[in-house]
C-alpha cells in the first residue's frame, strides 16, 4: 500500500479516517485555534512520519494552505515519503537569510500542501531547535500558511521534540497498536508536560479494522 494514501487512494476509508483526524483537531482547537502543530511518537518505528504525511494532505484537501516541516533533523523521511530533493530546507533558514525571507517549499501535485524538507543535517540539532532563531522560523512559516505542520523525532529518545514542542500551538502523539509500549507513552507524556507542552491528544495506528466498512467507501 502507498504510504500517502490520501493522495493515491483518497475515497478509501482509510483516507476519510485521517480527514476525521482532521475535523477532530479542528473541533478540539475552537477556542485556541493551532496554527502550529508538532506530531511525534514516544519511541522509532511507529509510523508517526507516514501519518503526519498523510494528515498533511487531508488538512489540505481545499483551499486551506499548509506547511509540513520535516523537524527530525537526525533521521527525516519526508522527502523520501514525497519523492523530494533535499538539498535546501528547514535548516537552510537558519544560516541563509534569503531562504528564511523565501523558505525552500516543495509544492505538493493535487492539493495545497507545502513541504520543506529537513536540508543539510546539522552536527548537533538541538542546538538548532533550541536557537531564538527557531522562533523566528517558526514565525515566518505561520505566516506563510494557515497551519504549519513539524514531523518532531520520537520524544523519548531525544530531547530535540522537547525543545521544539515548548514552542508550538499543540502537540500531538502517535502510537502504533501491538507495538508501542505503556512505559514508553508514560514518558513521552511527562516529558511533554514537563516543558509546558499542549498535549492535543493521540493517534492510534494499526488498530484492528472492520472489514464490512469497507463496503461503504467503495465505489458503486
Amino acid at each position: 500500500m502507498d504510504p500517502i494514501i490520501t493522495l493515491t487512494d483518497p475515497t478509501s476509508s482509510v483516507a476519510e479516517a485521517y480527514r476525521t483526524l482532521r475535523i477532530n483537531l479542528e473541533f478540539a482547537s475552537v477556542d485556541e485555534p493551532l496554527r502550529s502543530l508538532l506530531v511525534t511518537s514516544s519511541a522509532p518505528g511507529e509510523g508517526k512520519s507516514t501519518a503526519l504525511a498523510n494528515l498533511a494532505v487531508a488538512m489540505s484537501d481545499g483551499d486551506r494552505s499548509v506547511i509540513l516541516v520535516d523537524a527530525d533533523l537526525r533521521r527525516p523521511s519526508q522527502h523520501e515519503l514525497f519523492d523530494l530533493s533535499n538539498e535546501r530546507g528547514l535548516s537552510d533558514m537558519f544560516r541563509d537569510e534569503s531562504a528564511m525571507k523565501n523558505p525552500p517549499l516543495h509544492s505538493i501535485p493535487g492539493c495545497t500542501l507545502k513541504v520543506l524538507t529537513s536540508g543539510p543535517l546539522p552536527p548537533i540539532p538541538s542546538q538548532l531547535l533550541s536557537a531564538r532563531k527557531m522562533d523566528e522560523v517558526i514565525a515566518r512559516l505561520v505566516e506563510l500558511s494557515d497551519v504549519v505542520l513539524f514531523d518532531a523525532p520520537p520524544a523519548v529518545a531525544v530531547t530535540d521534540t522537547s525543545l521544539l514542542a515548548s514552542k508550538v500551538d499543540g502537540v500531538l502523539l502517535v502510537v502504533k497498536a501491538g507495538n508501542t509500549r505503556r512505559d514508553h507513552v508514560r514518558a513521552a507524556k511527562d516529558r511533554l508536560e514537563k516543558v509546558n507542552a499542549r498535549l492535543v491528544g493521540a493517534v492510534l495506528l494499526n488498530a484492528p479494522y472492520d472489514v464490512s466498512l469497507e463496503r461503504y467507501y467503495s465505489r458503486p
